[in-house]
């Protein structure tokens, strides 16, 4: 591969409309990003996804892409109509079954691969500890993180037992924030022991359990590094996720569009920051000329030494080996494959099975019930 394509392997972008046009084609042959990420904006039906997908491929030639979607459950959910969709994750925490989670990623799985999106940024990880907290809220299995752990265990082997992708979120945790990082960069003053005790643990399971990638999250943590967010801190990526976690799987940024970062960094050094730091795929949601600023960057910061060889490379290994796990052979996807299993009678009737076992779950007052995030439409909602 040349630089450029080496650089490309490197990035996950979102893109606008629901076709495969003129623009978005020249760009994925020019600069061979590794991945793609969809959103509402993206997706209308069954046989537009599995067009849209295989398009995406198509123009693929080297290597797989990695097609991503959030699709969390409840309101972080985005294909349309005719899929089955889940409740929030913190529904499915108060029936605290790791079957009913498992069960719930696998259906989810299915139909995602069905329709040719090989890779879910779930489950959210971070354990609903703040009351104030802006934007996780009900997307979080619990208040606990032996619930939290439990729930992402099963929803991590629901997803990648059937061949889809799974991406733990937010390291090294979102849930005591006060503060939405897509307007603004939080803050958590929590000390270390506190984190040790109530955020790490989720994700340390989830490493030991072999999730495939993880994503960072846009907050800075005084007790761990004073001066930059997880994202940009090689003392959260390197020290703690990769030498005291042991975690050698693909780290995915959050949306490096976002105002905790945009604000403070250009794009461009936002990416090379986030990989030096330890980060193997940079994403970003929305803006094409911000990829190409951000790919321009990452090319200056090889070339110039600042990023060496022998990091180029580890990355570009951990995302061919997840590739090579979950995306080899590839084939394309086909309508009547998919029309089969897209909101199925088995899905329904396990989604019917759900609801009831939460119906009979003695509802807590609303004073004691742990809040929901207010709803955030906006093409960015990973945090």
């Amino acid at each position: 591969m040349t630089l450029r394509e080496q650089i490309g392997q490197l990035f996950m972008m979102g893109f606008t409309g629901t076709t495969v046009n003129k623009e978005l084609a020249s760009f994925l042959t020019a600069y061979t990003p590794g991945g793609v990420i969809v959103f509402r904006r993206n997706l209308e039906s069954v046989q537009q996804i599995v067009d849209l997908t295989n398009g995406l491929q198509k123009l693929s030639t080297a290597s797989p892409l990695l097609i991503a979607i959030d699709q969390e459950g409840g309101r972080v959910s985005r294909l349309p109509a005719g899929f089955t969709i889940f409740p929030p994750c913190d529904q499915l925490g108060q029936c605290n079954s790791s079957e009913l989670a498992y069960s719930a990623a696998a259906t989810i799985a299915k139909e995602l691969r069905a329709v040719g999106i090989n890779m879910n940024m779930a489950p959210v990880l971070d354990v609903n500890s703040n009351r104030d907290n802006p934007v996780i809220g009900d997307r979080a299995f619990g208040a606990t993180p032996d619930l939290v752990g439990a729930m992402g265990l099963a929803t991590i082997g629901g997803l990648q037992d059937n061949l889809v992708i799974a991406c733990g979120k937010h390291f090294p945790g979102h849930g005591d924030t006060a503060a939405d990082s897509h307007k603004e960069l939080p803050l958590v003053d929590a000390g270390l022991q506190r984190l040790r005790d109530t955020e790490f643990p989720p994700f340390q399971q989830a490493v030991r359990h072999g999730v495939a990638s993880l994503m960072t999250a846009h907050v800075l943590y005084r007790a761990l590094d004073p001066d930059a967010p997880a994202t940009l801190s090689s003392v959260v990526i390197q020290r703690l996720l990769r030498e005291e976690f042991r975690y050698d799987g693909v780290v995915f940024t959050d949306d490096l569009e976002m105002h905790a970062i945009i604000d403070h960094d250009g794009i461009g050094e936002a990416a090379v920051r986030s990989f030096v730091a330890g980060c193997d795929v940079l994403l970003i949601c929305k803006d094409q000329d911000q990829v190409l600023t951000a790919m321009q960057a990452m090319e200056r910061a090889v070339k110039d030494g600042r990023i060496t060889q022998d990091r180029l490379k580890q990355s570009l290994v951990r995302v061919a080996q997840l590739k090579a796990r979950y995306l080899h052979p590839y084939k394309p996807v086909t309508i009547s494959d998919a029309r089969l299993v897209v909101g199925c009678r088995s899905h329904k009737v396990l989604l019917d099975s759900w609801q009831k076992a939460y119906a009979r779950i003695p509802k807590l007052m609303s004073s004691e019930r742990p809040q929901s995030a207010p709803s955030h439409d906006s093409p960015v909602t990973h945090v």
